[in-house]
């Protein structure tokens, strides 16, 4: 069971990225929740919604959030409630959000299957017609963040799911539950408006492919939707037939990640791409309570992803030949640090593993460390802004801090004013 650890003077994260990450794996409702799919009355507003909170499997502590709840009040801690409920509201003034909304058609010719561009991919200037498009790694061309695709729209989606249910749950305004329910309903569940369960046109390149195995890092932070849905439905804010359609969906979605060509691809990669490959996938299948396949997979990430893609001396040399070296070996990093948290639950114990070559997570913060502490400028190759990078890289180590027990990774990612920047976690 996963401690929230909600003490006075708080010096974590931000609000989204402490939910992002730490509430990662989201759920695992299915093991909490039982559904009574043969009543009659099934499609009454969570009257059939048995709901049994297994503090054994469950990665949400609703004891200690409620605790957190408590809290919102207090002088100290009521801005960052004021923070979220601030979002939820905006959230509310905004519509729904669907793959249908997109003006491009991806190569299979149905509008309800995701569609993206390669954000690093660009007209080749050589050729009359741009194509085939050519790669500039770490440059973000604005082409592919438009509304042309699913993927700006996904990801408004997805964070007003989760500033959402998180707006319920702390104020137990009906109103945040409702909007939750319809965005979720309108992107997973209505026949006319709901995605195909398959990213098979992500990240494509004009002229190149329709779509590749490395868009489906893009659903990463699909976690943000499971929160969501374990709220709503251990607060019976959702009916038994959207609970029972949401896991078809990621029944579905989950078998195409691990038998598509795309999905095989994904998994078979050495760098970031297979971290948070495993990371999203586990967190499917303990959403689905298929918990042993969660902890087969956990345990070969010692040797599959651990022992391969980090060094001795802590330096992930996949991430550091980017462009945005200290941005890919945060963000990797970041994906460990997540998978030892699930790990952790399900008695997988990642955090200490030692590869053959002395190498682990572990080692990774060390490498990283001088860095997130001002003792070393970054002496590698970093495009974009360093200081903002920094401060995601601080946050991390205050997560993983607060995590594991480690007062050192606490203090580099302390609020040097003293003042709470989350309502979950303090470091011991």
């Amino acid at each position: 069971m996963m401690n929230l650890f909600i003490v006075k003077n708080v010096t974590i994260m931000d609000i989204k990225n402490i939910i992002k990450v730490s509430l990662v794996v989201p759920v695992m409702v299915v093991s909490t929740v039982k559904l009574q799919a043969q009543d009659e009355k099934n499609n009454q507003m969570g009257k059939n919604h048995v709901v049994q909170n297994s503090t054994k499997n469950a990665v949400l502590d609703f004891n200690e959030l409620i605790e957190a709840k408590k809290k919102t009040t207090s002088n100290s801690y009521k801005p960052l409630y004021q923070k979220i409920i601030k979002e939820a509201d905006a959230a509310l003034l905004n519509g729904t959000y669907s793959v249908m909304q997109k003006t491009q058609m991806p190569a299979s010719g149905d509008k309800h299957d995701y569609y993206s561009i390669g954000p690093y991919w660009w007209p080749d200037p050589a050729k009359s017609d741009g194509l085939p498009w050519i790669r500039k790694d770490g440059k973000v061309n604005p082409l592919t963040r438009e509304g042309s695709t699913d993927f700006e729209t996904k990801q408004k989606m997805f964070n007003s799911t989760e500033s959402l249910a998180l707006a319920y749950f702390f104020s137990n305004k009906k109103q945040y539950a409702d909007k939750v329910l319809e965005l979720i309903q309108v992107w997973f569940v209505n026949e006319d408006t709901k995605m195909n369960p398959n990213l098979n046109f992500a990240q494509g390149v004009p002229g190149e492919n329709a779509g590749r195995g490395i868009g489906i890092i893009e659903f990463a932070d699909v976690t943000k939707v499971l929160i969501a849905i374990e709220i709503l439905e251990l607060n019976q804010q959702m009916d038994a037939n959207t609970s029972q359609a949401l896991r078809k969906w990621f029944t579905d979605y989950a078998y195409w990640l691990q038998t598509s060509e795309n999905g095989v691809f994904e998994k078979n990669t050495k760098n970031n791409h297979g971290t948070h490959y495993d990371q999203q996938l586990i967190s499917i299948l303990l959403f689905l309570n298929r918990t042993d396949e969660a902890k087969q997979l956990l345990e070969l990430v010692k040797t599959e992803r651990i022992a391969k893609q980090i060094q001795p001396n802590g330096a992930q040399p996949h991430e550091l030949a980017r462009t945005k070296a200290l941005s890919y070996s945060t963000m990797n990093l970041r994906g460990f640090t997540e998978l030892a948290v699930l790990g952790k639950k399900l008695g997988v114990d990642l955090w200490n593993y030692k590869a053959e070559n002395g190498a682990g997570i572990i080692n990774a913060f060390e490498f990283l460390k001088p860095y997130a502490k001002g003792e070393k400028k970054w002496d590698y190759q970093q495009i974009a802004d360093t200081d903002k990078v920094l401060k995601s890289l601080k946050e991390l180590f205050a997560f993983a801090g607060s995590e594991f027990n480690n007062e050192d990774y606490c203090r580099i990612g302390s609020n040097k004013n003293d003042s709470p920047n989350s309502l979950f976690y303090q470091c011991n």
